[in-house]
């Protein structure tokens, strides 16, 4: 089944749109296939799968992982929806600090992929969602960090005011004061 991949305008961000085949049974697609991936330019191998379960309002992140552990991930919603935010991290990226939403769902079978030095977080829209996600690297406590979901500088519209945000990303800093992807990092 062939996949649209769509650049965005912020470098190395690609939305896929997975083939599927509808009939009276339900569907089916592909979620994932190296080879097409590849021509597409997203050459890496991703070496773990993660999954979430959240409420509506749960907001999640904006988080991300540094060198030597940096991550890309290929994003996707398997039950509910949720709006899904990208911020670019790079230093030295054209399109530094510039961040780009998008709802993903069970229904419309988006996936977003977000490489090495752009920060993730997303927001529950739908009583429930489930969130699954295929990372580049494997989860390192020690390389982890994260820029705080509401950092004015950033100024994403969030769609939902009223969220719910764990102790650890409320401890979040702002943009200014996160570590950032040095230049020579993502190129």
């Amino acid at each position: 089944m062939p996949f649209t991949f769509k650049r965005i305008d912020i470098d190395g961000l690609i939305i896929v749109e997975p083939g599927t085949f509808h009939d009276g049974r339900g569907f089916f697609m592909e979620t994932y296939r190296f080879s097409n991936f590849c021509k597409a330019g997203i050459k890496s191998s991703f070496i773990q799968d993660n999954q979430s379960s959240s409420t509506k309002g749960v907001l999640r992140g904006l988080h991300y992982q540094l060198p030597p552990f940096a991550q890309g991930k290929l994003v996707r919603v398997i039950e509910g929806a949720v709006w899904d935010v990208a911020v670019d991290i790079r230093s030295g990226s054209p399109t530094f600090g510039k961040w780009h939403g998008i709802e993903l769902s069970a229904e419309n079978h988006l996936m977003f992929y977000l490489p090495p030095g752009v920060a993730h977080g997303f927001v529950t829209l739908t009583e429930r969602a489930q969130f699954m996600y295929k990372c580049t690297a494997e989860y390192s406590k020690e390389c982890e960090a994260g820029i705080r979901w509401d950092d004015t500088s950033l100024a994403v519209k969030w769609p939902i005011k009223d969220v719910k945000v764990s102790e650890k990303d409320s401890l979040l800093p702002p943009l200014v004061k996160a570590p950032l992807f040095r230049k020579g990092w993502f190129e």
